[in-house]
Order: C-alpha cells, then structure tokens, then sequence
C-alpha cells in the first residue's frame, strides 16, 4: 500500500510539472482538431462555411489565446527543478461555454455558419494559449536556470 502510496505521489508530481500539462493540453488541442474537422468536412460540403473562413476566425482567436494564456498562475518550483501551473477556471468555463454553445446552435440549421465560426474561435484560442503558455514556461526556465 505505501509503495502505491508513493507511486501516485510521484505521478502527482509529474503531472504538476508544466511539460506533463503541456502535452495534456497538446492532445486536448488534437483531440478538438479531429472533431471539428468531421464538422467543418461536413458543413463546408454542404456549403454553409468555407476553408478560407475557418483560416481566417482561427487566425484572428490566436491572439485571444495568446492573452488568455498570461492568466495563468505558474510559477518556478526550485524544489521540483520546473515550472508548475494551475488550472485557470476562467478559460476552463470560457471553452466548456463555447463548446456548448456550439452544440446548441449548431442545431438549429439556419445558425450552422454561426457555430462554425464558434468552432473555429475555439481552435484559435486553444492554439494561442498553448503557444503562449509554451513561451511563458520556456523564458521562466530561462530565469531560473532549469
């Protein structure tokens, strides 16, 4: 039982460190790629949205992203010898809302546009906050020497 114990310590630790929560948000990133891909597929085939579209909303959300991606708390653990982050509930809500506007109105056929857009937005939000979070933890590993 106490090597179990120690075993999930461990792991705990490791998931702290800001290159574990990294890759998880990487596949989460991924993960919503190939979804909204079969989305955008379909909805471009049947003429409600075009590529150039979902270039240009995912283009102009990066930014936002990248905004989103300086309210998150880390901080340098001299200890661990990393960066460690938390959760940021604001942008946990901010997607969770998004998605979940996207699922309601992508039910109404005449708004199929409007949550394409919102797919979209989601993808350039994701895509900005990793980036930035990835900056973020790189120049504080630089500071601190890790």
């Amino acid at each position: 039982m106490d090597r179990l114990f120690t075993l999930l310590k461990s792991l705990r630790g490791e998931i702290k460190k800001s290159r574990a929560k990294i890759w998880m948000r990487a596949f989460l990133f991924i993960q919503f790629s190939l979804l909204f891909s079969v989305y955008f597929f379909r909805d471009i085939g049947r003429g409600y949205f075009r590529w150039e579209w979902v270039a240009l909303v995912f283009a102009a959300f990066i930014p936002i992203g990248f905004l989103l991606s300086l309210i998150v708390p880390m901080k340098a653990d001299a200890e661990l010898g990393a960066v460690t982050f938390s959760l940021d509930k604001f942008y946990l809500f901010l997607i969770w809302f998004l998605v979940i506007a996207k699922l309601i109105i992508g039910r109404i056929p005449p708004f199929t546009p409007e949550a394409d857009f919102i797919m979209a937005s989601i993808m350039g939000i994701m895509f900005g906050r990793l980036g930035g979070i990835g900056l973020r933890v790189r120049r504080l590993k630089l500071q601190h020497g890790f």
